[in-house]
């Protein structure tokens, strides 16, 4: 199993995001307006907006399905919170993965060298869901400016009963990424990337649910383990 150090996640869908604007094979059907307000009144407030705008006009967005797995909920539900503790268990796993900082307001950060940053933080939780919210600037490569990003990840995770361990579920979680930038080097990421872009980015979804689930499928294997995983990182 590997976790690419460059990008994870949401961050990932960003680049590859834009890297694929405009390529009709990416693009999920829009939220119809009645299952709009739904996500939005789970969404804070002061967040309705900037969600919104971002969900309604894409500038590309997927969708991506892990396979069912079987977990603690408590704990499932707890990683999701500290993302800067999954990236710590997966390094401690001897897997290369982003590191994640947490500002300790809610907001978590990821930058590289390159000068690319992202902030997300939970701004919404519903009935076995979350959505997040991200903005920053991602560098594509070398030879390219820094393009601004916004983007929404909402992840939901049903759950169904799993053994008769306490706390234990089966989990099916889908995610949907929605990402925005009016940067003109969309374009130019277009050319570059090809039918390849839309891969890429369902690619990049798809780590952002393995992120979650590959510390979450290992405790439930190996519950001694939690404590060490996920302790916080050294100082």
């Amino acid at each position: 199993m590997h976790l690419p150090r460059v990008l994870t996640g949401v961050w990932f869908v960003v680049l590859a995001g834009s890297a694929a604007a405009e390529e009709p094979r990416a693009a999920l059907p829009r939220r119809t307006a009645a299952a709009t307000p739904t996500l939005l009144e789970s969404v804070a407030p002061e967040y309705r907006s900037a969600v919104s705008d971002v969900v309604k006009s894409p500038t590309l967005s997927v969708k991506a399905v892990d396979d069912s797995f079987t977990t603690h909920a408590r704990l499932y539900e707890w990683m999701l919170e500290h993302p800067d503790r999954v990236s710590q268990a997966w390094l401690r796993l001897n897997v290369q993965c982003v590191e994640i900082t947490d500002l300790r307001d809610g907001r978590f950060r990821w930058a590289d060298e390159t000068g690319s940053e992202l902030t997300w933080r939970n701004v919404g939780r519903f009935s076995d869901g979350v959505v997040w919210y991200a903005t920053g600037k991602v560098k594509p490569g070398a030879l390219l400016p820094l393009v601004p990003v916004k983007a929404v990840a909402v992840l939901q995770f049903p759950k169904s009963a799993a053994d008769a361990k306490p706390g234990t579920v089966s989990l099916a979680p889908t995610l949907n990424v929605y990402t925005h930038t009016d940067s003109k080097t969309a374009a130019a990421l277009l050319r570059m990337a090809g039918p390849a872009g839309p891969r890429m980015a369902e690619q990049g979804a798809e780590q952002l649910l393995l992120f979650f689930s590959g510390p979450a499928r290992h405790l439930y294997k190996h519950p001694d383990q939690i404590e060490t995983l996920l302790a916080p990182k050294a100082k």
